[in-house]
Order: structure tokens, then C-alpha cells, then sequence
């Protein structure tokens, strides 16, 4: 006997699948440790979900240049130590623990920093992306620089 799956329910373990997919890419894509914290799609935003990440960086690591999905909005709060970040187009900026900054869909971003070289830094990024957008963040390619 077959039974019929409530569409809404359909929607929902494909919006959770496809977050728990996305959380998998941005731990790896930055070069640098990452624990995702929350997930879960945005129910009055159908088709979008929000991800939060945690991101570890050892005492003077960079992150790799890397993109961020074209669809992802996101907002980045320092939880401990300096960072550096950079985005194409805008000059680096360091953000101490309680900075926070955003970065547009499908940013370019060019560095993040640990400006310590003997303290750990954190940082927590929330993302706003399509639920179906299961790559947060992509490494740029041996030789790829700045796009003009």
C-alpha cells in the first residue's frame, strides 16, 4: 500500500536536508574550523533558511579567499579576539569581539584574519540563503585573484 506524503511535509525535510547540506560545505570552504550552531528553514520566508557558524581561527591563521553563495546574506559578530576581514571593492577593517558586519549576496571575500599571534579568535556567521543553495562558500581557484 502507498501512502501519500503531506506536501508541507515533503517541504520540510527537504528545506532541513538541504540546510544540513549546507551547514557540511561551510565548515570545510573557509580553511579554517567551523561548527554549525543552528539551522533551520524560515517559515515565512518560503525557500529561504537561516545557518549560523561558528569559526574557529588559531593564532595568526587567514582564511583562503573564497565566494559566498549568490544568495547568501550574511552577518558576521566577532565572539572573541581581532579579526580582519576584507571584501572585495572595500579596504580590510579589523572587528574586535562584539564587531559585527555584514557581507552581501555573493560576496568575494578576499581575507579573515586572526590578528593575534598567540590567541585563538572566533567569530559567528549567520547566513540568510536559499534553502535549495547547499554551498555556502566556495575556495577561490589556485591563481584566482581579484576580479575586476
Amino acid at each position: 500500500m502507498l501512502r501519500r506524503v503531506n506536501p508541507i511535509i515533503k517541504l520540510r525535510w527537504r528545506s532541513t536536508l538541504a540546510a544540513c547540506a549546507i551547514a557540511i560545505t561551510a565548515t570545510v570552504a573557509h580553511g579554517a574550523p567551523a561548527t554549525t550552531r543552528f539551522e533551520h528553514a524560515i517559515s515565512n520566508l518560503p525557500g529561504k533558511s537561516l545557518v549560523a557558524v561558528e569559526v574557529d581561527f588559531a593564532p595568526g591563521q587567514i582564511s583562503t579567499p573564497h565566494h559566498h553563495a549568490r544568495s547568501a546574506f550574511i552577518f558576521a559578530y566577532v565572539l572573541s579576539g581581532t579579526i580582519r576581514s576584507q571584501v572585495e571593492g572595500e579596504p580590510a577593517r579589523d572587528y574586535r569581539a562584539g564587531d559585527t558586519w555584514y557581507e552581501a549576496p555573493g560576496a568575494h571575500h578576499l581575507q579573515a584574519r586572526n590578528m593575534s599571534t598567540s590567541q585563538p579568535a572566533r567569530l559567528l556567521a549567520v547566513f540568510v540563503v536559499d534553502s535549495d543553495d547547499t554551498t555556502l562558500t566556495t575556495p577561490d581557484k589556485p591563481g584566482q585573484g581579484v576580479s575586476r
